[in-house]
C-alpha cells in the first residue's frame, strides 16, 4: 500500500509534514498497545465532490473507546470533524482512507498511564478497497481462524483499541499461509465472532443473520447494511451462529469501512452459493456503493461534504 502524495499529518492541533510527523520510539502506546483509533473513508459523490461517510458516528466511536479505556481525550468531536475536513483540503484529497489515532507518549514507560501525555494524529490517503475490488465483485475464499476473538470477559471489545487487533494479525497471517484471502474467528463459546477487521453476515431462505454481537466490535457498517436491508425489506436477525450455520448458508458476507462489502464464495474447502456471490449480497453491495457516493438522497445525512467547509 502506497500514501500517495499526501504531504500532511494533523498532529495535536497542527498541520505537520508527513516525514515530520513521528513519535519516540519510546511512547507508551508502542510499547503497551493502548491506542484508540478509527477507520473512515471519503468517497467522490456524483455531484457534490468529495465526502466523508459516517464521520460523526465514527468519532462518537473513537470517543467512546478513550472513555472506555479511561484515556483522556484533548479535542472534542466537532474539533476533529474539522480538522479531517481541513486535512482533506490540505492534501487535495476528495476521495481518501482516514485515520485519527488517539496514543500516549512518551514521557513516562511503566504499566500506569497517570502522568502520560495523550496525542491525537490524523492522516489521510488514497486507499482501494481493502481485500481489492475483484474480491467485492467476485467474492474471496475464506477460513476459520485456529485464532478466537478475545471475548468479553477478557477485553473490553466495544472499544476499538489497538491491542485487540493481534489476535486478528495471526488469524490473518495463519489465512495467507494457508493458501486463504481472509479468515473469520471464532468466540469463547465456539461460535461466530467476526472476521480479522469486519463483520459478518449470512443470508438463509431470504433473511439476514448476524452474530450476536458480544464479542465483536459494533461496527458502522454493520450498522449500515442492517440499515440499508431493513429499507429494503429485508430482516436482520441477531443470533449465536456456528460454523455449521456459515458452511449451509445461501449467502455469505463481511462488511467494514476498509472492506466494505466482500462476499465470501468459500470457506474452508466448503462452497457457498455456487462458488458466486448471491443476490441479496449484490443488491446490498449496490445500494453501499450508491449511498456512500451521494446517489441516494434518502442518505445524505450520512454524508459530510468536503467542500461546504471552509479550510
Amino acid at each position: 500500500m502506497s500514501f500517495g502524495n499526501s504531504k500532511f499529518i494533523w498532529y495535536d492541533g497542527k498541520f505537520v509534514p508527513w516525514q515530520q510527523a513521528t513519535t519516540n520510539v519510546m511512547t507508551h502506546s508502542l510499547h503497551y498497545g493502548v491506542s484508540a483509533f478509527e477507520g473512515i473513508r471519503a468517497y467522490n459523490t456524483e455531484n457534490d465532490g468529495g465526502a466523508i461517510f459516517r464521520l460523526f458516528e465514527h468519532l462518537r466511536r473513537l470517543a467512546n473507546t478513550t472513555k472506555i479505556f479511561r484515556m483522556p481525550m484533548p479535542y472534542d468531536t466537532q474539533i476533529l470533524a474539522d480538522a479531517i475536513i481541513r486535512l482533506l483540503q490540505h492534501n487535495q484529497l476528495e476521495q481518501a482512507y482516514i485515520r485519527p489515532i488517539v496514543f500516549y507518549g512518551s514521557n513516562k514507560l511503566g504499566l500506569s498511564v497517570q502522568g502520560v501525555d495523550v496525542h491525537v494524529a490524523i492522516a489521510a490517503w488514497p486507499w482501494e478497497a481493502y481485500l481489492g475490488k475483484s474480491a467485492i465483485k467476485n467474492g474471496i475464499n475464506a477460513k476459520i481462524s485456529s485464532f478466537r476473538r478475545p471475548s468479553n470477559n477478557a477485553h473490553l471489545t466495544r472499544a476499538k483499541i489497538a491491542a485487540l487487533y493481534a489476535n486478528s494479525i495471526l488469524a490473518k497471517m495463519e489465512a495467507y499461509e494457508d493458501g486463504y484471502d481472509e479468515a473469520l474467528l471464532l468466540d469463547n463459546d465456539g461460535c461466530i465472532a467476526e472476521a480479522t477487521g469486519e463483520n459478518v453476515f449470512i443470508v438463509k431462505d431470504g433473511h439476514l443473520f448476524e452474530p450476536e454481537p458480544t464479542a465483536a466490535l459494533l461496527g458502522i457498517t454493520r450498522d449500515t447494511i442492517v440499515k440499508l436491508a431493513k429499507d429494503r425489506g429485508i430482516k436482520t436477525t441477531p443470533c449465536r451462529l456456528t460454523r455449521d450455520d456459515l458452511y449451509l448458508a445461501d449467502e455469505l458476507f463481511i462488511v467494514g469501512t476498509a472492506a466494505e462489502i466482500v462476499p465470501i464464495v468459500h470457506l474452508d474447502k466448503r462452497i457457498i452459493n455456487e462458488g458466486v456471490p448471491g443476490s441479496i449480497t449484490n443488491i446490498l453491495c449496490q445500494a453501499y456503493a450508491d449511498v456512500v457516493r451521494g446517489r441516494i438522497s434518502q442518505y445524505y445525512n450520512w454524508l459530510t461534504f468536503i467542500r461546504d467547509t471552509p479550510s
